[in-house]
């Protein structure tokens, strides 16, 4: 027992306990009174604020801003305040500390791919992905009816959760309609020959000068390849021809 006694270092001892005695008188004799007698303010408003402006405010007001965390909220851009603690016109201390909670945003979310669906599988692939079916337009095509065509956004864009996807699908192949053959570098007798088989009439004849092509060669046409018209509809063509010969060339 009275090793034990020698191994107590009494001095670390007292030493520990002034520190301990110390504090307290600090706390109780300067820190209490100074936060006891300090200035009270009113909690000024900074809801609907940008986070920069609304530390600026705080700041003039005597008061330490604290941004808490952020919260999803729609209605306001991100980074706006849309919380904060104490609540406006709440009467405290100069330095007190004000908690601010601010605006996340809306989440973006990836478009999916939707080429190739059927319209109600497109729909439901959007609803789980946060987004809404926008306007669709019918068109005819030799896919199946109802079948995503094309789509207003790119598939993996970034947009807001809630978007409105645009979607233009297919009207099936109508009967009767014939899809329009390409002539564009045919001769024009092929070409009158290959729309006649596909019960399609040969339709006006626009002749352009070429220095390249053979005349008779077939440059473009309208309606364009693959256009979805009835029997017997004219395909005008544009077709080229000599390029005349000037004067003065003719005459050396």
């Amino acid at each position: 027992m009275k090793k034990l006694l020698e191994k107590i270092n009494y001095k670390k001892i007292a030493l520990i306990i002034g520190i301990i005695v110390a504090v307290i008188l600090l706390f109780d004799f300067i820190i209490m009174p100074w936060y006891v007698s300090a200035d009270e303010v009113t909690v000024p408003k900074v809801l609907g604020l940008n986070q920069e402006a609304a530390i600026d405010k705080l700041s003039e007001n005597n008061l330490d801003a604290i941004i808490a965390g952020e919260r999803y909220d729609e209605k306001y851009p991100k980074g706006t305040v849309i919380f904060q603690k104490p609540l406006v016109g709440s009467v405290v201390k100069e330095g007190r500390r004000i908690f601010l909670f601010v605006s996340s945003g809306v989440p973006m979310v990836k478009v999916p791919s939707l080429k190739g669906r059927l319209l109600r599988d497109a729909k439901l692939t959007l609803e789980r992905m946060d987004l809404a079916l926008g306007d669709t337009t019918m068109v005819e095509s030799e896919e199946p009816k109802l079948t995503v065509l094309e789509q207003g956004y790119y598939s993996g864009r970034e947009v807001k959760r809630g978007t409105r996807v645009s979607l233009t699908l297919s009207a099936g192949k109508e009967t009767g309609l014939i899809s329009v053959p390409d002539v564009i570098g045919k001769t024009l007798s092929q070409a009158e020959k290959i729309l006649v088989e596909n019960k399609l009439t040969l339709g006006r004849l626009n002749y352009q000068p070429s220095f390249s092509l053979l005349p008779n060669t077939i440059i473009d046409q309208y309606p364009s390849k693959d256009t979805f018209v009835k029997e017997g509809t004219s395909i005008d063509l544009f077709v080229t021809k000599d390029v005349d010969t000037p004067k003065e060339l003719e005459e050396n």
